[in-house]
């Protein structure tokens, strides 16, 4: 196959000369033989986001990075729309920066027996994880909208990932080989699957009890209509090899609808994807809408033309729950791409069918220091 590198963009794809840099680097590593970069790529700390690769024989935990695991999971609650009332659901909701209190020992032995890291579920944690009520904005294709869907009530959008976990699996790996890798066979390379499994289901559980979390604040109820992750290993079938594929901030387009957000100020998509069409971009779509600027430029850029508090309003009229000061300012609106052109290169790209577009209601990020 070669070292073969697919970008999925249109003209109106803005993609910094790091990330392509990145790309170009990670494509030549050993046993990297394809790369599908999405349109929301951005320079990641070595390697590229918004990316997936194919290896054979040989995979890369390092490429996969610390917060395995990491994901969306979308809820349908029963809040009414019409109900809303902002400064009640801020207040009712409160501080969920701290650990699950005993009265949830219960249900997290449930969900996760013998777990490691308890104190880290149910916790949103830092960076660009959010917890977001949303509401129907616009429906393109009503009949593939799920049994439960209800655009009457309030929708759940839950990113998040491994937390502490992940980060200590990536750390005790790079201490011991470096960003080398590791072939299939070794019995290192299986301890390190079994590890990174367990990360997934710990990653599902996190936004499982950060989902419940939320709605029992709110004396609400809610169905799960779907869970995925965007920091993951896989092996599959291409071209007819066996291989390793890494999702590194990459949606996964063989697992039927998929939610793609934009910045927390902007629209986020239920869309198709288009199963003809998928080994294109390595079974992949883009994961939100992608940073534009690197965190340490963003209160420069912004802090000048907006206070915290400015920031902590959207034009849609929705609020962001945010008290830490610099991660306001690092996950504005304006530090990400314009989630309507990453949407509209993979429409070009024969990717996805748009079903449903939401708006941000509620944003919580931390109502203080992240833990």
């Amino acid at each position: 196959m070669g070292n073969t590198i697919t970008i999925i963009q249109n003209s109106n794809t803005w993609i910094e000369g790091n990330a392509i840099q990145q790309l170009e680097r990670t494509a030549q590593m050993p046993h990297i033989q394809r790369v599908a970069a999405m349109p929301d790529l951005h320079a990641g700390r070595g390697y590229p986001i918004g990316a997936a690769f194919f290896s054979v024989g040989h995979f890369y935990p390092a490429l996969i990075g610390n917060d395995i695991g990491c994901g969306m999971a979308f809820w349908q609650t029963d809040l009414p729309v019409h109900k809303i009332k902002l400064p009640k659901l801020v207040k009712q909701l409160g501080n969920i920066d701290a650990p699950l209190n005993d009265t949830w020992a219960e249900r997290i032995a449930e969900l996760i027996p013998n777990c490691t890291y308890p104190q880290a579920l149910g916790t949103i944690g830092g960076g660009n994880h959010f917890a977001e009520l949303q509401a129907v904005d616009k429906i393109y294709l009503p009949d593939l909208l799920p049994e439960n869907f209800n655009p009457k009530c309030l929708q759940l959008l839950v990113h998040s990932g491994s937390r502490g976990l992940g980060q200590a699996i990536l750390r005790d790996h790079v201490e011991k080989f470096s960003h080398a890798g590791l072939a299939e066979n070794m019995p290192q390379a299986l301890d390190y699957l079994a590890q990174h499994d367990f990360a997934l289901q710990f990653a599902h559980t996190n936004r499982q009890l950060i989902a419940e979390r939320m709605l029992a604040r709110w004396g609400a109820d809610g169905v799960r209509l779907l869970d995925v992750h965007h920091n993951f290993l896989q092996q599959i079938q291409l071209d007819n090899q066996t291989g390793w594929l890494h999702r590194k901030g990459a949606t996964p387009s063989d697992c039927g609808l998929v939610v793609i957000p934009g910045s927390r100020g902007d629209y986020s998509y239920w869309v198709k994807p288009i199963v003809d069409n998928c080994a294109k971009s390595l079974f992949s779509l883009a994961h939100g809408a992608g940073r534009k600027w690197q965190r340490s430029e963003c209160k420069g850029r912004l802090s000048h033309k907006y206070s915290v508090d400015n920031l902590r309003q959207t034009h849609f009229g929705s609020v962001v729950v945010c008290e830490d000061k610099s991660l306001i300012y690092e996950e504005a609106p304006q530090a990400y791409k314009n989630i309507d052109d990453v949407i509209a290169a993979m429409v070009d790209f024969g990717l996805i069918e748009l079903v449903a577009r939401f708006k941000p209601v509620l944003t919580y990020k931390t109502a203080g220091e992240c833990c």
